[in-house]
Formats: structure tokens, sequence, C-alpha cells
């Protein structure tokens, strides 16, 4: 019961927290960055595919906007990652004790109990130099 109770109220929360954000919502926000794009590209960004070459706009009509945006420096320039997020559900389990009626008398009974926790990680990252992917790579889902 605990379970299903974790479960339905992280999905109210993402839906009450998120107004639909999809590939052809994006290409409406951004029509002349779409346009512009090679037929290769485009036929990559309806498919939500990103591949090294392609531009911020095309990142961001493909996946959507990133939860972390990081600069740095080094000296072949400057540098933007793109961080996307994932969520998992992380399992801890504990000793608990409940009430348990015998024989006209009340005992305490320890079973083993388990909740279920919202994680958030980083499920991949895009590399840019002057606005153009140079690089990116998606990240395994931690394991418990």
């Amino acid at each position: 019961m605990k379970l299903y109770l974790t479960v339905l109220m992280a999905g109210a929360l993402v839906l009450a927290g998120c107004k639909s954000s999809t590939v052809e919502t994006r290409r409406a926000e951004r029509p002349d960055a779409y346009a512009a794009l090679k037929p290769e590209q485009k036929a990559l960004v309806d498919q939500g595919q990103i591949k090294v070459g392609m531009t911020e706009d095309a990142v961001y009509i493909a996946w959507g906007k990133p939860a972390q945006v990081v600069t740095s420096e080094d000296q072949t320039g400057r540098t933007t990652t793109w961080l996307y997020h994932g969520t998992t559900l992380e399992e801890s389990r504990y000793w608990s004790y409940r009430e348990v009626s015998r024989d006209g008398r009340v005992y305490l009974e320890r079973y083993l109990d388990r909740d279920y926790n919202a994680r958030d990680y980083i499920s991949s990252e895009i590399v840019f130099q002057n606005g153009v992917v140079v690089k990116w790579r998606t990240l395994p889902r931690p394991t418990n």
C-alpha cells in the first residue's frame, strides 16, 4: 500500500508541476531554427534524436530544456554542457513492529518494511563548443 501511495503521489507531483513539452510544441516555439535545419537533422529532431554537429536550437527542439547548464573554459575555448536529469525510485528496507493479538494477549511482532523514495540523477550530458554539439552521452540509471 505504501508503494502504491508513493508512486501515486510522485506521479501527481510530476503532472502538476510540468506542462507538456513535446517535439511538436518546441518546433512551434522555434520555427525559424527548425526551418534552418538540414533535412537529415530535421528527420533526427522529429524522432527526438541528436547527433554531433547539431546546434543548441536543434538539440532543444529534439530533447527539450536541460535541467542544468554548466559552462567551462580551457585551452581549446569555452564549453557549454547541458545536463538532463532522470528519476528513479530507491528502495529502503527497515525493521518495524506491529501489534498482534493471540490468545487474548497483544504482542509486538517484528517485520521487514520498505519505502520508496524518488532519486534524481544525471541521465545524459551534451557538450557544445561554439553552439555546436561536439560530444554527448547517456548515463546509466544508478543501482540501489
